[in-house]
């Protein structure tokens, strides 16, 4: 059965400081994603020795944490490339036209952004989507890993708000993390990503 697999960083561990430390980045890499990714597959044996046995009632509880398990990968999977040592600054190109066609402008973007990310309730996340059927860009709060983005919609851009994101630098302090995130954001990643998903529309 073919597994998840916990990508390697693009950058090392420092690459990322003053914003993010190198002992947060490993922690937060080595750690906490590679739990997920461990969540994920040892989920993907349970769900299969089940169907093996015809014995569903643990189902929904399975599911769940795949559901947990998965998403926690992907978007952490996705915060990695959305960072760079070289970030920061603001788009360029077709995804600034689409930013300020949708957000009215960058700034506006990151205001709203910045405003989701921070009154997140408990654990979650701030996240750009693409909206394909519509075909413009989102900001949604992610409760957890799931469950706050419409079905299609693509993750472009994400902002781990979870504590084991930046409780270890930043302490309590969510807005100065939401501050250094903005300096380490990859655009050209976004911008890519932005690229491959708004070419193709569904529903």
């Amino acid at each position: 059965m073919e597994t998840y697999r916990l990508p390697d960083l693009p950058y090392d561990y420092s690459a990322l400081e003053p914003h993010y430390s190198a002992r947060h980045l490993e922690l937060h890499h080595d750690k906490h994603h590679a739990a997920y990714v461990k969540g994920a597959n040892e989920t993907l044996e349970k769900l299969a020795e089940a169907r093996d046995k015809g014995d569903f009632a643990h189902l929904i509880q399975l599911e769940k944490a795949q559901a947990f398990n998965v998403s926690g990968h992907i978007l952490h999977s996705i915060l990695w490339q959305n960072l760079s040592p070289d970030g920061g600054g603001v788009p360029g190109g077709e995804l600034a036209r689409q930013i300020d066609a949708d957000f009215g402008s960058a700034q506006a973007l990151q205001s709203q952004m910045t405003e989701a990310a921070t009154t997140v309730q408990g654990a979650g996340w701030a996240v750009m989507a693409w909206e394909s059927s519509a075909q413009r860009l989102l900001v949604e709060q992610v409760y957890d890993h799931q469950g706050n983005i419409g079905q299609g919609a693509t993750p472009l851009l994400v902002l781990d708000m979870w504590e084991h994101a930046f409780y270890l630098q930043y302490e309590n302090r969510k807005a100065d993390w939401v501050k250094a995130y903005w300096q380490l954001v990859n655009w050209a990643d976004v911008a890519e990503r932005f690229t491959n998903v708004s070419r193709h529309a569904t529903v």
